[in-house]
């Protein structure tokens, strides 16, 4: 087994590494890591190539002997970029893979910007097969081509690829910096440009935390998982005779309630919260295809999510580092 892991050095690459050489019903697998900017250390068990999906070439060389792709690497609000890497480079990855004499599967990590995450209003639990609907911008346009490109390549040349959709993935402090009000806030939205410049400032020194609200006045329910689960479930993936040509939900069992976030802080930490309004839609991605195709259960709940964030301590050689705009 030889796995060719584009997006090596990101969130999910070095986690999916980790766990697949420490898992023993792999303990005879390469890793072919495919790496851009950043490298990775080569080992015994890990190859290193550095390149871009972009560029035919390097999408064929990456594929040589490969019996199994996950493919991680994407951009985020890169317009100049995301067409080259995220539409091209996955077509040269399924072209060479289709022709390939050793490929045996194609592991596709989607997310749920394909299907607009709480930018719309859904009637029900957002099932796999809720309709595509990428909300503004280039990076949820590219997840809804990735996938759609993904599906057909499997009806044109019966290939065996899934698709596992993944909402926002979490892991160390992440969770406690997505509910900041200071300058080091993770992703959005950016809570410091929605208040008085000294509220924020305020806020940000008390630890306060936003309570968001949707468009309906409630708190916000919002999908999240953590890298940890979401390699269970790739790993769960792998040589599953249940995946072929089918997409998963791969997210907690229930989405983050802010309302729950806020009434937790303030209950176990003393933190404060302050409400804010929005015209955001409250969703519920649902994971019970997955756990009954592939066996597979997350295990963080929203208590262990906040508490694994708050009792995180970095080391001076692991700064906070966001690696992508958007």
């Amino acid at each position: 087994m030889l796995i060719l892991v584009t997006g090596a050095t990101g969130k999910v690459g070095r986690h999916f590494i980790a766990g697949l050489l420490d898992d023993p019903r792999f303990s005879n697998a390469r890793i072919r890591a495919l790496c851009h900017n950043r490298l990775c250390d080569e080992t015994d068990r890990i190859e290193v190539m550095r390149g871009s999906i972009a560029d035919r070439d390097v999408a064929t060389a990456a594929l040589a002997g490969v019996t199994h792709v996950v493919h991680l690497a994407t951009c985020k609000e890169t317009p100049a970029d995301v067409m080259d890497v995220t539409v091209k480079g996955l077509f040269w990855l399924l072209e060479a893979f289709r022709i390939s004499a050793t490929a045996r599967q194609f592991i596709l990590i989607g997310g749920d910007a394909g299907i607009g995450h709480f930018y719309y209003r859904h009637d029900g639990p957002i099932t796999e097969s809720v309709p595509h609907s990428a909300y503004p911008g280039s990076y949820a346009l590219s997840k809804v081509l990735e996938e759609v490109m993904l599906e057909q390549f499997g009806i044109q040349y019966d290939l065996n690829g899934c698709c596992l959709r993944a909402p926002w993935i979490m892991e160390k402090d992440d969770f406690k910096f997505t509910l900041s009000f200071g300058d080091e806030v993770f992703g959005g939205p950016d809570w410091k440009t929605l208040v008085p410049e000294a509220d924020a400032k305020r806020y940000a020194r008390k630890g306060t935390v936003p309570l968001l609200r949707d468009a309906d006045g409630q708190p916000l329910k919002r999908n999240f998982v953590h890298v940890d689960d979401l390699v269970s479930a790739i790993l769960a993936a792998i040589d599953n005779p249940r995946t072929k040509r089918q997409l998963f939900n791969i997210c907690m069992d229930r989405p983050v309630d802010y309302g729950e976030v806020a009434s937790y802080l303030g209950r176990t930490r003393g933190l404060d919260s302050v409400d804010m309004p929005s015209q955001f839609h409250s969703n519920w991605m649902d994971n019970s295809k997955a756990k009954y195709l592939l066996n597979w259960r997350p295990d963080y709940d929203l208590e262990l999510l906040i508490d694994s964030a708050w009792k995180y301590e970095r080391s001076q050689n692991d700064p906070r580092i966001v690696w992508y705009p958007g």
